[in-house]
């Protein structure tokens, strides 16, 4: 694995952006097509982004990869916009790492 090598897996609007600052990217609008790319990609990169509502759909498969060095696999808005799902992630790792939540105010 090419430690340097980023990712970036999502519908077409939101990779052109990331494509432009030369980052490797790869289009997939369903949970299906973006499932076989992380386990294709897997082998080769360090970091892969995917967008929000892919990984919503990949949970289970996104929380076996968790366990493991790399990739690290990191949700990002999609081009229609956050879900929360990312943020979501990162509060409840925040949550279990420290025993509360200190990223929401509510």
């Amino acid at each position: 694995m090419n430690n340097a090598q980023i990712a970036v897996i999502g519908d077409k609007d939101l990779i052109l952006a990331f494509k432009a600052i030369g980052m490797h990217t790869f289009e997939a609008n369903r949970a299906e097509q973006a499932e076989a790319l992380i386990k294709k990609l897997a082998k080769e990169y360090a970091v892969i982004f995917l967008t929000e509502n892919l990984a919503a759909s990949l949970d289970e498969l996104l929380q076996r990869y968790k366990s493991r060095t790399y990739p690290a696999i990191i949700p990002i808005p999609s081009s229609d916009g956050s879900s929360g799902y990312g943020i979501g992630g990162v509060s409840r790792d925040v949550e279990k790492a420290v025993g509360t939540d200190i990223l929401n105010k509510d």
